[in-house]
């Protein structure tokens, strides 16, 4: 009996021992499985292939297999499309409501031209309501003279054009029978006779196309007294419409938008003042080489020549066709060619040197770069 407790006791710490044993081989397996499990992500929790399977390298993530310099392509992409899609959707807004923001631009370039004297006014004294009329005024009615004195001498040379252009046509027929290009008058005849079957097979489309130059001066007109209105106003409190318009940038970028604003201003102004010099040469010499070159109304010519260079890319293009024109119809082949020699000539005389240094003097831009940038809008 003396024995049996003994037994038990070394039987209790063999199990004790083989206990301790058990769990220190299960605390070592959970953590080599914890381990293995750290190492592997959980998606690669598959069976293990098969000696015989071939070795097959894991997939690179797609975003990564795409190189730096196309994926920076793309993403500029995109961005690119979205702006080009807001550029479309302003233009269609602008040419819905063309008339307003081609009168509001006129008034901007009349303003800068104008602004100017109504500074100088303030300065010597003069209050702001009087200093705004009388510089709109004093505008306006130079302007109005300058469209009285076209019309006028349109009017007065009408006859004699009339004259003139018939004796060309005249004389433009017998160049062409005359010519290398073997033009004989059954072509000159079938030529006339096609252009009056054409006026009357096109009778309603003429009536329509003159309705539609009713509306045109209608709209005209409209415009004329939306840019009136708003030179005006623009005279008289643009300070305060500007303050005003910087309520809608946000308040972030409200202080580089109010140091811009002046800046692009005093730009728009020496552009306009560097513009009406350059146009002024242009009318100048234009119209003296047309004057001695015996075109009739060569005074109205040279002014349609000033007016139509404020016109970008296309205002020199039109007023030196009108001139040659003119010519061509009035004097004949060879006065025309030498009308076209003489736009040609000041027209890059002005676009290469005279732009470039006085346009880049008043904006502050290089003439190389002015040079570049006409000769890729030209």
């Amino acid at each position: 009996m003396s024995r049996v407790p003994g037994w038990l006791g070394r039987l209790g710490a063999g199990l004790t021992e083989m206990s301790e044993r058990w769990n220190e081989r299960r605390a070592e397996a959970e953590r080599e499985r914890d381990e293995s499990e750290s190492r592997t992500s959980p998606d690669e929790h598959v069976p293990p292939p098969p000696d015989y399977a071939p070795d097959v390298p894991a997939r690179p993530d797609p975003a990564l297999a795409v190189p730096w310099g196309v994926r920076v392509a793309a993403e500029a992409g995109w961005r690119l499309l979205v702006l080009a899609g807001t550029l479309w959707v302003l233009t269609r807004i602008i040419s819905a409501v063309q008339l307003v923001v081609l009168s509001f631009a006129s008034a901007l370039l009349i303003t800068a031209i104008l602004q100017p004297t109504v500074a100088r006014l303030r300065r010597l004294g003069v209050p702001r309501g009087p200093a705004t009329a009388l510089t709109a005024i004093l505008g306006f009615v130079v302007m109005g003279l300058i469209g009285w004195f076209v019309t006028w001498q349109v009017m007065e040379n009408i006859d004699d054009l009339s004259g003139q252009i018939q004796d060309g046509i005249d004389e433009l027929r017998n160049w062409l029978l005359n010519s290398p290009f073997h033009v004989t008058d059954k072509q000159i005849n079938e030529i006339a006779k096609n252009l009056r079957e054409a006026v009357g097979a096109n009778t309603d489309q003429i009536t329509s196309a003159g309705l539609e130059g009713v509306t045109v001066v209608v709209e005209a007109l409209t415009g004329i007294l939306l840019a009136v209105f708003s030179t005006l106003f623009l005279l008289y409190d643009g300070k305060r419409i500007w303050q005003w318009t910087l309520k809608l940038v946000p308040a972030a970028a409200r202080p580089g938008v109010a140091g811009a604003g002046p800046a692009a201003w005093r730009t728009l102004t020496a552009y306009v003042r560097g513009t009406v010099i350059v146009a002024l040469i242009d009318a100048i010499f234009i119209g003296l080489g047309i004057y001695f070159l015996d075109v009739p109304m060569a005074v109205p010519l040279a002014v349609f020549i000033f007016l139509f260079a404020f016109i970008p890319l296309v205002g020199a293009v039109v007023s030196g066709a009108l001139a040659v024109v003119v010519a061509l119809v009035t004097q004949g082949v060879f006065t025309a060619v030498m009308t076209l020699a003489v736009v040609l000539a000041v027209q890059q005389i002005e676009g290469h040197i005279l732009q470039p240094f006085i346009l880049g003097r008043a904006v502050r831009v290089h003439p190389l770069a002015v040079v570049l940038s006409v000769a890729c809008g030209g």
